[in-house]
């Protein structure tokens, strides 16, 4: 019987950090997208070429670039209302992170609401500016209010 280190092996990460690790390279691909106006199939395919995504939510990565282009426009004019200028004057990071949690919180009803803006919350500390983190979960928030209205109201009356 051998013997080996924890160091040797690689730890297996939880599913939770799997799908943060899913948000994170979804948040690049979007901003790829945003930028460089290439088709959502050659980027996606290029992510899972160039990237070790074995620690990752493939599953949930390709849902979410997939759904969220699909959707950008209907998302944008979801939190428009929430915002202090226009969509197009957004940091195209921010863009990026708000057009991921709302679209978690519209369509992945699944995903209780904290979690959406939680894990908004940290692509934008992770990948934003300074106080970006902020703008985000205020937006977000109030986008729960509309949307989750009897999940946002059940959580509060606890």
């Amino acid at each position: 019987m051998s013997e080996s280190s924890g160091s040797d092996k690689k730890r297996k990460l939880s599913r939770t950090e799997m799908r943060r690790n899913a948000r994170n390279y979804t948040l690049q691909a979007l901003y790829q997208w945003q930028m460089a106006s290439q088709p959502v199939n050659e980027i996606e395919a290029q992510f899972r070429v160039n990237n070790d995504m074995s620690d990752t939510d493939v599953a949930l990565f390709g849902e979410l670039l997939r759904g969220v282009t699909a959707r950008a426009k209907t998302l944008d004019q979801a939190y428009s209302l929430f915002l202090d200028r226009s969509v197009d004057d957004l940091d195209p990071v921010e863009l990026a992170v708000l057009r991921i949690g709302a679209y978690e919180l519209i369509e992945r009803l699944e995903v209780p609401y904290r979690v959406a803006i939680n894990e908004s919350v940290e692509l934008a500390k992770t990948f934003g500016a300074t106080e970006s983190h902020r703008y985000v979960n205020g937006v977000l928030d109030k986008l729960a209010q509309k949307v989750r209205a009897a999940e946002v109201m059940a959580r509060r009356e606890r």
